[in-house]
């Protein structure tokens, strides 16, 4: 399979939906981990049910441009 790196977009050599399956998945990854940096302290994971305390108490940023920067 081809590296998302090398691969040129043409007219004629669309993107497969396979590729775009994997696109926008790696979007979203990339968009929860930012988030997750943004507003939580602790259990990014989710592996336990959020609680107050893993939230930072004082936000330094904003989600802003943080999905254009992703893509």
């Amino acid at each position: 399979m081809a590296d998302i790196a090398t691969l040129t977009l043409t007219k004629t050599h669309p993107l497969s939906p396979d590729m775009l399956r994997r696109m926008d998945a790696y979007w979203r990854a990339a968009n929860y981990l930012s988030v997750g940096q943004i507003y939580l302290r602790d259990n990014a994971l989710l592996d336990r049910p959020l609680a107050i305390a893993d939230v930072k108490p004082r936000l330094l940023g904003h989600w802003g441009t943080t999905p254009g920067l992703n893509f």
